[in-house]
């Protein structure tokens, strides 16, 4: 993992490249174009794109439009040179399912890479093949429907409002009409995650904000959340993050 970047952009913006690296983008927000060759791609909030290595490509911003995207530069390790996406030399670009745990994950990424925590190279490298692998599943599989991405975002909604609540595939069934376990099965196609693991992913994004920004406790945070066993919440927080929650309370103000 040669290198790894965050650009948040506020202003004109241009990059160009035709590294020895693969370049590998994701938007969180806003809009930019790229050129790779011949070929004009316009990156919104949801897209990924992949450049190998050595195809030139130039970029800048949208005017008056600001954007907020990761780039990563990578050299693939072997198991992720047999992925369809690394086979030849053009270039993908693709809306993951899985989103926001995608930016999850690079943000992540990004953050032990600028603190240089230890081994951070090896977890980036482990982060984007995962990713990667994800990424060319869904695309080697058919299209998600306009009816299943609908009962999929509805489902996610009703996470969003009720994630402190227990959430079950017969909690979700019910909210949109259709059996627990077709449900389950949809959501999973629609976002590549399981309702389970939606559910701890969205928590999980939230302990991070109130470990920062609250005076709450970790066992406080912890029962908030719908957890009552804090050493549980402890395990999937570290998991989930590669931090402890305490590591997040150092930054809070005041």
């Amino acid at each position: 993992m040669n290198d790894v970047r965050l650009d948040r952009v506020m202003e004109w913006f241009e990059e160009a490249g035709a590294a020895e690296t693969w370049t590998l983008a994701l938007m969180n927000y806003g809009k930019c174009v790229y050129w790779i060759g011949a070929d004009k791609v316009i990156l919104e909030k949801g897209d990924t794109l992949l450049i190998p290595a050595g195809l030139g490509y130039y970029a800048k911003s949208v005017p008056s439009v600001f954007h907020e995207k990761y780039v990563v530069r990578f050299s693939p390790g072997a198991g992720a040179q047999r992925l369809p996406w690394l086979a030849g030399r053009q270039w993908f670009k693709l809306k993951p399912a899985m989103f926001e745990w995608s930016a999850e994950r690079l943000r992540t990424l990004a953050e032990e890479w600028a603190e240089g925590t230890a081994f951070a190279a090896v977890r980036a490298q482990a982060i984007v093949t995962e990713l990667l692998a994800l990424w060319n599943r869904q695309w080697c599989d058919k299209p998600v429907s306009a009816p299943v991405d609908y009962h999929a975002q509805r489902m996610k909604d009703y996470i969003l409002e009720h994630y402190r609540e227990k959430i079950t595939k017969e909690s979700l069934g019910e909210h949109i009409g259709r059996s627990p376990n077709y449900a389950a099965a949809l959501f999973r196609r629609a976002t590549g995650q399981t309702i389970s693991e939606f559910v701890h992913a969205t928590r999980v994004k939230k302990a991070v904000y109130l470990l920062s920004d609250s005076m709450l406790t970790v066992a406080e945070i912890s029962e908030m959340l719908g957890y009552r066993d804090v050493s549980y919440f402890h395990r999937l927080f570290k998991k989930a993050t590669g931090k402890n929650p305490s590591d997040y309370m150092k930054d809070r103000k005041g």
